[in-house]
């Protein structure tokens, strides 16, 4: 897969910037609170929309595999935590959804899009040391293989 990144996008090998972001039940997820395990973190522009809808239920159809690898997955988008409830309720995702309403996550990351007010796709495997291990950047428009961040999460162990 082509890798778009820009200019501010989090590279390999730094460590996980932290952010708290609010999940679709108004919990506070801590990212630094989930050291120890691996954490995936998948930032996409909007809930409901036909692509992001594609992109989560093809990572919701193979769950499984994410699991196994004993990670964490979290999308995130602008989209506030009700929306990201229903959305969730409706398409039966397995992991959670933080909503990032001002973009604070996704410009620590270097997924945001100020032009577009919201997120491009970015996908983010980090370590259980919270380490980048990979990053994949993409435009609103170009789909993302969950597969990728599979293989390289498969090879944290």
């Amino acid at each position: 897969m082509a890798d778009t990144a820009t200019q501010g996008d989090i590279q390999v090998g730094q460590p996980a910037p932290d952010f708290t972001l609010k999940d679709e039940e108004g919990r506070d997820v801590r990212l630094s609170d989930r050291q120890g395990r691996p954490v995936v973190l998948v930032f996409y522009p909007f809930d409901w929309s036909g692509l992001c809808t594609s992109e989560l239920c093809a990572i919701r159809d193979d769950y499984g595999s994410f699991e196994r690898t004993g990670a964490t997955v979290f999308g995130i988008s602008r989209d506030s935590q009700y929306s990201h409830k229903a959305w969730k309720e409706h398409m039966n995702y397995g992991h959670s959804l933080l909503a990032d309403l001002h973009g604070s996550a996704a410009r620590l990351y270097g997924a945001w899009n100020a032009a577009a007010g919201r997120a491009d796709r970015m996908t983010v495997v980090i370590d259980r040391a919270g380490i980048v291990r990979y990053v994949v950047h993409n435009n609103a428009g170009q789909m993302r293989d969950h597969h990728d961040a599979l293989k390289a999460l498969q090879a944290l162990t």
